[in-house]
């Protein structure tokens, strides 16, 4: 299964429809947001996914009820963070804040951890568990990246939202 990772779009149309051209591209079958999508006019481009969404919120969502409604109209399901799924027999933990990831990764209870928050890309291995930051959509801080995983080899591959 290919599993699309994306974090910290922050109403970033156009790195956003780069995402979606990327993810379609790729056949995901699913795309994770790891939160912080801020406005409800986002799911305008992320509608245009061959795939659903499964999405958390962040700190930077406001309206969560009317983010859900919009979202919901799409087929789409935003959650409140810690959000567990199992996805192409793997284990995914899905959270915003990094501030347990690493205590959690030790647990052995999830094959792969997302979050998003920092804005910066963070692919490793805590032990047994693959951690993955996608980045941030937005590349208002940093470089726009995404991550795309398959889950039967467990290998996460980058896509930068700004390359030509």
């Amino acid at each position: 299964m290919k599993v699309g990772i994306m974090s910290d779009s922050h109403d970033r149309l156009p790195y956003i429809k780069r995402a979606v051209d990327i993810f379609n591209r790729e056949s995901v079958d699913l795309v994770l947001h790891a939160g912080d999508y801020v406005a409800p006019f986002v799911v305008l481009e992320l509608s245009k996914l061959n795939c659903n969404l499964i999405g958390i919120f962040g700190n930077n969502d406001g309206d969560k009820d009317y983010l859900r409604k919009k979202f919901g109209e799409h087929g789409f399901s935003l959650y409140i963070a810690p959000y567990v799924i199992q996805l192409g027999g793997r284990r995914f933990l899905l959270v915003h804040y990094p501030d347990l990831v690493d205590s959690l990764a030790k647990s052995y209870d999830f094959d792969i951890i997302v979050y998003g928050h920092t804005h910066k890309l963070d692919i490793r291995y805590k032990d047994k568990t693959l951690i993955i930051n996608p980045g941030e959509t937005a590349g208002w801080l940093n470089r726009p990246s995404i991550v795309v995983l398959d889950t039967d080899t467990l290998k996460p591959r980058t896509f930068y939202l700004d390359a030509t």
